[in-house]
């Protein structure tokens, strides 16, 4: 069970204050921590992007507390847009919509377009509604690196370039939202999170899956992303023994992230078996991987997960992360680790 944990009134003023002086406040939600400034004061969201050293073309998503404050920010609210909103906000899903005219371009990377969030997450709630305005706020980790899903990843990678750090425990789901853009009447998929395909076509009817070369820019859309320092391979599911006693031949230690627990003994594998379900799979991915990270390993081998959209934002994230993957050779059933 996850433990969510409400702030108390004077962790909230503290940090509505930090952002209202221009300094940077990190928050969870209920996806991943955030990395949060004044969306309205540019020069405290370009300490984003320095503390992260991500970027000035990336947007970053504005959080609202509620809906009734879109008008502030986007220009026009699809009809579409607001049954999403509606059915699954507050919650996982980012919208992209045109920006307002007031909206500044390091909100937007430069486009003509803004994403939008409002957070379920308890804590997200009590800081966004007592500061009354948006939050930019993307992933508190360094650009392209795992995202944090607990207060001390955040502090561990950003230090002091933090003024507030809010410890709302652990993160329920784990994985960065959906991300869904509008081309006149159609809905297209951008980035896979825990709001499926499935469900959002119960609401929109037919769905674009994937960006096209007209498709705005959105975070986490990067081929190499989410990644660990270790160099990461995926390996198909029912040759992680295998792989794991080639990658670990001459003695060197290798990491596994596995469904399951190892066939037999491992000598120089740290191996964790994250189980079967999507749901406590994606919620432990990046906290497992950082734990794999440390562990002194020369390579980390993930086994592969299995179809369906309710592993597809997994699969995304995995296969940003991977510096390669692993395929039977010739048809013999012999694995090879690829550099």
């Amino acid at each position: 069970m996850v433990r969510i944990v409400r702030a108390t009134q004077q962790e909230i003023q503290t940090g509505v204050q930090a952002l209202r002086d221009g300094e940077l406040v990190s928050f969870p939600t209920e996806t991943v921590y955030g990395l949060g400034a004044n969306a309205q004061n540019p020069a405290a969201v370009r300490k984003i992007f320095e503390a992260k050293g991500r970027p000035p073309t990336h947007p970053v998503i504005v959080h609202l507390d509620s809906p009734r404050f879109l008008h502030r920010w986007v220009r026009e609210v699809p009809q579409i847009a607001t049954r999403l909103a509606d059915a699954f906000w507050p919650g996982p899903l980012t919208l992209v919509m045109p920006r307002a005219s007031n909206v500044h371009d390091v909100i937007t990377g430069g486009q003509d377009t803004i994403a939008i969030r409002v957070p379920a997450h308890p804590m997200a709630q009590q800081l966004l509604t007592a500061f009354g305005g948006g939050i930019a706020a993307p992933s508190a980790n360094r650009y392209g690196r795992l995202s944090p899903t607990r207060a001390e990843h955040v502090r561990e990678e950003l230090g002091d370039a933090v003024r507030v750090i809010l410890d709302g425990g652990e993160c329920q789901i784990g994985l960065e939202s959906t991300i869904l853009a509008f081309e006149g009447e159609s809905v297209r998929l951008l980035r896979p999170g825990s709001i499926t395909a499935t469900q959002i076509r119960a609401i929109v009817g037919e769905l674009l899956v994937g960006p096209d070369s007209a498709s705005p820019r959105v975070p986490g859309s990067e081929p190499r992303h989410y990644a660990p320092s270790t160099p990461m391979t995926l390996v198909p599911a029912g040759e992680i023994d295998a792989q794991a006693d080639i990658a670990s031949s001459g003695a060197r230690r290798v990491a596994v992230l596995a469904q399951r627990l190892p066939l037999r003994a491992h000598k120089y594998a740290t191996w964790i078996n994250a189980g079967r379900k999507p749901e406590s799979f994606g919620r432990d991915l990046y906290t497992n991987l950082r734990t794999l990270d440390k562990a002194g390993c020369y390579r980390i081998l993930v086994q592969d997960v299995p179809d369906g959209d309710r592993w597809d934002a997994i699969r995304d994230r995995l296969r940003r992360a991977a510096t390669s993957v692993a395929e039977s050779n010739d048809g013999t059933g012999t694995m090879a680790v690829l550099p």
